[in-house]
């Protein structure tokens, strides 16, 4: 089925896995098999034991590919399965620069994993690739990217990093997990490698965990599939199927939360009580230009900061509608605390010196009427005004 003529709402519908070519059925078929019968000593089929492939895993794998214009997609038991195996195509004695307010995971993995490797690792505001310049040293090996960051939505230049890379022949990572190939491709933009917690946006409905990655040549495809053998951390086939159908509705439900975002993301800035926004798709955002320029939106994630922590207390107290809960990216509105949540595995010197305050929180907005939320937050917020005055 050729599919580049077709748009990228179209292609999460038609694409080569559209129909079972069997029977017509319009649904991926669940291979649950481990093992696969094979006909002679000497020639075994294409598939032979399901963590090596599966055809079930194989067509989401094939799918992410083409929704990121990549050559292979590797799917994993989980976002942190999909990072760790794909940092293992480093080997003992290399350098990894990394965003400074990455993930709390992510800094989990390269300080207390990676390190025990003899890997060795910076942390730098990629905002200024002046920084990313300073940072190398003769052994960088890798430059991995959130953009825009987590929590403090920070936004890179990718196709700058991937300049920086390709003089000192280091592979580029960039977590595209907040905004998905909907909104942003950053193979497109130089990147060599695409990692998703497809627990997030892609799936939706908070109800699978799962991790991809996505590479842009069959060399790197080649390294990378090795690992996802060697370890073993695949995505099992009742998760896959998950992940598919959350797929077939990505563009409306970004879209729907990207416009909810800017609504709710505008109505906090402009309150009393919130010190700052933390949103590129906010004119007052440093980056707000260059994410216009690299990606079509500024997605459905924000983090704000209150007046202090005794007001967040007494907000996340009072709202009604968010689930307050770790991960983003779902049908519904998740509110989170990174200092207690997705960024717990940080010390909380380097929570500070990273600017994740205990006053900070972050909104992944759902398909709610963002109305419906304001008048939510409004109420929680009035509220927490007595805090002040106590």
């Amino acid at each position: 089925m050729t599919t580049d003529h077709f748009s990228f709402e179209t292609l999460l519908l038609h694409n080569n896995h559209k129909f079972d070519a069997t029977n017509g059925a319009v649904s991926v078929p669940i291979q649950h098999a481990s093992t696969f019968h094979q006909l002679d000593c000497d020639q075994f089929g294409k598939y032979d034991y399901s963590r090596s492939a599966n055809p079930t895993r194989e067509a989401l794998e094939e799918i992410i590919a083409g929704l990121e214009e990549g050559t292979n997609g590797f799917a994993f038991s989980s976002g942190m399965a999909a990072i760790s195996t794909a940092f293992m195509l480093l080997s003992a004695g290399d350098h990894v620069i990394v965003s400074e307010d990455v993930y709390g995971g992510t800094f989990r993995m390269v300080t207390q994993v990676l390190s025990r490797f003899n890997i060795e690792h910076s942390f730098v505001d990629m905002t200024d690739l002046e920084n990313v310049k300073a940072a190398i040293q003769p052994n960088t090996k890798a430059i991995y990217i959130e953009t825009p960051s987590n929590p403090l939505l920070k936004v890179t230049d990718i196709h700058g990093i991937c300049c920086i890379a390709k003089e000192i022949n280091a592979l580029t990572y960039v977590d595209n997990t907040f905004l998905t190939p909907a909104l942003q491709k950053p193979l497109t933009l130089g990147a060599d490698i695409v990692l998703h917690s497809a627990t997030k946006f892609l799936s939706g409905h908070s109800d699978v965990v799962a991790g991809l990655a996505v590479v842009r040549n069959p060399e790197l495809a080649e390294k990378l599939g090795f690992l996802q053998n060697s370890f073993g951390a695949v995505l099992g086939v009742q998760d896959a199927w998950l992940v598919m159908r959350g797929l077939k509705t990505l563009h409306v439900r970004m879209e729907h939360s990207v416009q909810s975002t800017k609504k709710i993301a505008a109505f906090l800035e402009s309150h009393p009580l919130v010190k700052k926004v933390h949103y590129p798709g906010l004119a007052s955002h440093p980056q707000f230009t260059l994410q216009k320029q690299q990606a079509k939106s500024a997605g459905a994630v924000f983090s704000f900061e209150l007046e202090n922590e005794d007001i967040l207390r007494s907000f996340v107290d009072n709202v009604t509608l968010p689930v307050f809960a770790v991960s983003l990216g779902a049908v519904e509105t998740i509110l989170s605390y990174p200092a207690k949540m997705s960024h717990a595995a940080m010390p909380d010197e380097e929570r500070e010196k990273r600017g994740i305050t205990k006053s900070l929180l972050r909104l992944s907005a759902g398909l709610e009427n963002p109305d419906d939320l304001i008048k939510d937050f409004t109420v929680a917020l009035e509220k927490s005004k007595l805090v002040l005055t106590v």
